[in-house]
C-alpha cells in the first residue's frame, strides 16, 4: 500500500483546522492527534478512512498493544494506549457527519475504540511520584558550586524552582522583568511567558529556607549589575558558543537568549541531585515537595487555597487530587487515629 492517500490527507488537513479555529487547540495539542490519526493509518497499511470498517479498530488495539516504546524498548504504557485510543476515536466521531461517510460510518462504529474497562482504569490510575523532602533539597542545593558564571546560574535555577514550585517550560521562557526580588514576586505572563494552558500566574515566593531567596537574589544582581542584562533578556540564560582557534567549539559566557525548551534545566536539576548520590529527581518533582510542606506549615483553609493558587492552581482540589492523594491505608489510619481522640 502507499504511504499516504490523497484523500486521507485532505480529511486530516480539515480535522487539523477544526481542532485549530473550532476548539481553540494549540499546535502542540494539534501534533499529538495527527500522530495518534497515523498510527491507526500504519496499523491498517494505510487504507482510506472511507473504507473503514469496526474491525480495523479491534486491530487498532492489537497493533498499539505490539508496539515498543522507542526510548526504553519496553510496551507502551497503559496511560499512552488509552490517550491515543481516545485521540483516533474522537477523529471518527468527527469523520461520521462529514460527506461521504454517513453510509460507511456511525457512531456505534466508533465505539468500537473504546478501550477495554479494566485498560482504562489502569491507565487512569494515579501513581506515587517520587519527589525529594526538604532536607534532600536543601542538601543538594548547598553541595551546588557557586564559582563561575555557570555555576552562578545553576545554583539560583535550583533555588528558583525551591521559591516558586514553577514548571520548567515556563522557567525556561522568563525574562529578567517578570522578578521582582525586592518584594519576592514572579509575573508569568501568558502573553510571554510559557505556561501551562496559557494561564496567566503571580506567584508569591514561598516561605522557603532564606538561603534560596539570597543566592537568587544574588544572581540578579550579578546579571544587572555584572552582564548588564536588561529586563527583555533571560532570566535563565544558555551559553554563548563560538570557534576559538587550536580549541574548537567552546563556550563564550552567558548568552542573552533563555533555552528553547526546559530539556537543558532538568538535567541541571538531576545532575545536582546525582551529585550527592540521591534518585535524579526533576523540577516538577519540587512541586510535591512544596505542597507536602505547604501542607505542614498552613494553619487555616485560606492559606491551603493561597498555596494552591500561588503553584498556579485554579481550584484547591486540583492540588489535593494531584499531589497530596491519601492511600486507603492512611486514610483508614488517619480515622481511627480522629475516634481515639474523642
Amino acid at each position: 500500500m502507499a504511504n499516504y492517500i490523497e484523500e486521507n490527507e485532505r480529511i486530516k488537513h480539515d480535522y487539523a483546522t477544526y481542532l485549530r479555529h473550532a476548539k481553540g487547540q494549540d499546535e502542540k495539542s494539534i501534533d499529538k492527534v495527527m500522530a495518534a490519526i497515523r498510527q491507526f493509518e500504519d496499523s491498517t497499511k494505510t487504507k482510506a478512512f472511507k473504507k473503514f470498517h469496526r474491525q480495523q479498530a479491534a486491530d487498532f488495539k492489537a497493533y498499539l498493544a505490539r508496539q515498543k516504546n522507542a526510548k526504553t524498548g519496553k510496551p507502551l504504557a497503559f496511560s499512552t494506549v488509552d490517550a491515543t485510543l481516545r485521540l483516533v476515536k474522537g477523529f471518527f466521531h468527527w469523520l461520521v457527519s462529514r460527506p461521504g461517510f454517513k453510509r460507511v460510518l456511525t457512531y456505534p462504529d466508533v465505539e468500537y475504540f473504546n478501550n477495554t474497562l479494566k485498560a482504562g482504569r489502569v491507565a487512569h490510575t494515579q501513581r506515587e511520584i517520587p519527589y525529594p523532602s526538604m532536607q534532600q533539597a536543601a542538601h543538594a542545593f548547598q553541595a551546588m558550586p557557586f564559582e563561575t558564571e555557570f555555576d552562578k546560574r545553576d545554583k539560583a535555577l535550583f533555588a528558583f524552582f525551591m521559591l516558586t514550585g514553577a514548571r520548567d517550560g515556563a522557567v525556561a521562557s522568563l525574562k529578567l522583568k517578570h522578578v521582582n526580588v525586592d518584594l519576592g514576586h514572579v509575573f508569568q505572563d501568558a502573553r510571554e511567558v510559557n505556561t501551562k494552558g496559557a494561564k496567566t500566574i503571580m506567584c508569591q515566593f514561598f516561605p522557603v529556607d532564606p538561603a534560596y531567596r539570597a543566592c537568587f537574589t544574588e544572581w540578579v544582581r550579578f546579571l544587572r549589575d555584572d552582564k548588564l542584562f536588561g529586563p527583555d533578556d533571560a532570566l535563565f540564560p544558555k551559553a554563548k558558543t563560538g570557534y576559538v582557534p587550536g580549541q574548537g567549539l567552546c563556550n563564550l559566557g552567558l548568552a542573552r537568549e533563555g533555552y528553547a525548551n526546559a530539556s537543558p534545566l532538568n538535567a541541571i536539576i538531576r545532575g545536582a541531585f546525582a551529585n550527592v548520590q540521591l534518585p535524579q529527581f526533576t523540577p516538577h518533582a519540587f512541586r510535591k515537595t512544596l505542597t507536602k510542606y505547604g501542607d505542614e506549615i498552613s494553619t487555616t483553609m485560606e492559606q491551603r487555597k493561597a498555596w494552591s493558587m500561588n503553584l498556579g492552581h485554579e481550584s484547591l482540589a486540583v492540588t489535593v487530587n494531584s499531589y497530596l492523594p491519601v492511600t486507603v491505608e492512611r486514610q483508614m489510619e488517619l480515622i481511627r487515629g480522629m475516634a481515639d481522640r474523642d
